[in-house]
């Protein structure tokens, strides 16, 4: 099942707006279209949100898990991948922009959806 592409922009101007709330919502909407396109069961996006929420080293590990799962997706559409975004998005939540690590993933999503008839 394909996902909503979502303009990025817009995406990080609301967080900023409401102060991080509209950050859940995208966060719980991405592990979601995840968890629906890959058909993945070991994923469950109100219990990803929820450990983000209550502790700040899961929000990493979700971003490391989140890329992996992009990358998977990204072979299933046939988008070759050069470069691994692991490491900078894991550097980028370690330092506290998980916002941005979140951009990158939702950008690589869009293009998941793009090729996804």
């Amino acid at each position: 099942m394909k996902g909503d592409t979502r303009p990025i922009a817009t995406a990080i101007i609301l967080t900023i707006v409401t102060c991080g709330i509209y950050g859940l919502f995208w966060l719980y909407w991405i592990s979601r279209d995840l968890r629906n396109y890959l058909g993945r069961t070991d994923v469950s996006p109100g219990t990803e949100l929820l450990l983000c929420i209550l502790c700040f080293p899961y929000a990493i590990y979700w971003v490391y898990k989140s890329t992996k799962l992009v990358q998977e997706a990204h072979v299933m559409v046939g988008i070759e991948t050069t470069e691994d975004k692991t490491v900078l998005n894991i550097i980028l939540a370690v330092f506290g922009l998980v916002i941005v690590s979140m951009a990158i993933i939702q950008d690589d999503l869009n293009a998941v959806w793009a090729r996804t008839p």
